[in-house]
């Protein structure tokens, strides 16, 4: 049996290193066209974007995470693994330019902020916006989903122990789970009336309680794995 374990000390591959180094550049892209301030009031504009970075900041950072969870437990550096990894990180960078315009339209919007006058544009054009946010977003966990998928289908042909296995299962399953919520609100920034087609981009919210579930029911069957393994008795 191949028992497969987040932080085995393995060294880093040479796929991870070029996939950190793609996360870094997309991270770069956000504040690229950003110039150092040549006064304070340019320097007030600057920082009324800190918001909007932030949040783009944070998602790519989530991206990453599950990118890296991934490799840290199974390391695959096949053909098609590498095929798909670099599917995924050409929609990150190209996701982000989406991403950045999207928030920081929505910050200003919401509290006034931000220096960019093009971002209130997007208000004007909500759906089609929505509707490429969304595709961007299914994209990307439909990566991370192929990823995960692969190594859950040759389960048997990599001898994965029961652990490992429902690792790749579970996964899988987070990453369907967000694929759908986003089908789901693309879905309805182009059913919904204009005058409530922000309820496609509040309908992402629902990713909270979904991920609550699954990750309760996946983590207690994890725990039960784990004490069998260990020879305990079962976690209730």
């Amino acid at each position: 049996m191949l028992t497969l374990r987040p932080g085995s000390g393995r060294e880093v591959s040479r796929v991870e290193g070029f996939s950190d180094a793609v996360f870094a550049f997309a991270l770069t892209l956000l504040v690229v066209s950003l110039e150092v301030p040549s006064s304070f009031h340019e320097l007030l504009e600057t920082m009324e974007g800190f918001l909007a970075f932030g949040i783009c900041f944070a998602f790519i950072v989530w991206v990453w995470y599950e990118h890296f969870l991934f490799f840290r437990r199974f390391g695959r550096e096949d053909g098609v693994t590498i095929t798909l990894n670099a599917v995924l990180l050409f929609v990150v960078l190209f996701y982000v330019f989406p991403l950045k315009f999207l928030f920081s339209g929505l910050v200003a919007m919401w509290t006034g902020l931000g220096p960019q006058p093009e971002a209130a544009a997007v208000l004007g054009d909500g759906r089609r916006l929505l509707v490429v946010y969304g595709i961007g977003f299914v994209a990307v966990f439909l990566g991370l989903m192929a990823l995960y998928f692969r190594v859950w289908r040759q389960r048997v042909q990599l001898e994965l122990d029961e652990l490992a296995a429902h690792d790749a299962l579970a996964g899988l399953a987070r990453h369907a789970a967000t694929t759908i919520v986003g089908l789901i609100a693309i879905s309805l920034a182009l059913l919904l009336p204009e005058r409530t087609v922000g309820l496609a981009g509040m309908f992402y919210a629902v990713l909270g309680p979904v991920h609550g579930v699954l990750g309760y029911r996946m983590g207690s069957r994890r725990a039960r794995l784990l004490a069998r393994a260990r020879g305990a008795a079962p976690v209730a």
